[in-house]
């Protein structure tokens, strides 16, 4: 028996790196998934990769409460219910000085990063609730505990689903849902190639270079690394666990 035998595991963000990690090792555990994203085809070759035997996908927008309940849905009618949420699906906005950013894109970060979650959050509790409870995990950042000032909307976004996961989890504890964050440093994925085209534009390499010196474990981790962490929250090895911060950063927040 897999460690998530007979579960029903919603991912959002599901056709990008942490999320298709995720969904692997949810499924190779015994879990059925939905994947949920904005991009069609992404989410065809993400459930082929995943498995289309075990997963489905549900094309949406995480900040509009119709697409949320769309796709909660979906779950339900295809699976049965919903035990695990994976709230994972966010943008990093754009690297920009602090003074130079702009209520535009303070508003779209905000509107995927922390509504899409918060919708997410209460969406999801009914559908727990008549399962008997459930495990919700955040992807939040290490920027979640920091700060970095050409990224402020993204590191306000990352610190407000703590305090959001928070609230969730006393809301949750009556009804046996547990709801944590997760807090990676920079994961081998597409937004950090994002993030490293706007710190040094002609240098690539040397932006990939300098992220990694500044992680104690000198490497970024592996989408694997991360999804290993929300592996264990989802599962009953993580039953007492509700309300935490949990990083995946390779000691960046011992510094």
């Amino acid at each position: 028996m897999g460690r998530l035998e007979g579960k029903v595991a919603v991912i959002t963000g599901g056709a990008g790196g942490i999320g298709i990690a995720a969904a692997k090792r949810f499924v190779a555990e015994g879990a059925k998934v939905l994947l949920v994203d904005l991009d069609e085809q992404a989410l065809v070759e993400a459930s082929n990769e995943v498995g289309s035997n075990v997963s489905a996908y549900c094309v949406a927008d995480v900040s509009k409460k119709a697409d949320t309940d769309r796709y909660v849905e979906q779950a339900v009618s295809v699976f049965g219910g919903v035990d695990i949420y994976l709230a994972n699906a966010g943008i990093e906005g754009a690297v920009t000085p602090f003074l130079e950013q702009t209520e535009t894109m303070f508003d779209k970060v905000m509107a995927v990063n922390v509504k899409g979650v918060w919708l997410g959050v209460q969406s999801m509790f009914p559908a727990m609730q008549a399962r008997g409870g459930g495990s919700i995990i955040i992807t939040s950042s290490v920027a979640g505990i920091k700060g970095a000032s050409l990224l402020a909307p993204y590191v306000t976004s990352k610190h407000a689903v703590v305090g959001l996961m928070r609230s969730a989890a006393l809301a949750g504890a009556e009804h046996n849902i547990r709801v944590n964050t997760v807090h990676p440093s920079p994961v081998e994925t597409r937004m950090m190639r994002s993030l490293e085209a706007g710190m040094m534009p002609d240098d690539l390499e040397a932006a990939h270079d300098m992220m990694s010196a500044s992680i104690p474990l000198g490497r970024y981790a592996d989408p694997t690394d991360i999804a290993n962490m929300m592996l264990f929250l989802a599962s009953d090895e993580g039953a007492f666990m509700t309300g935490g911060v949990y990083m995946a950063d390779g000691g960046s927040s011992a510094r």
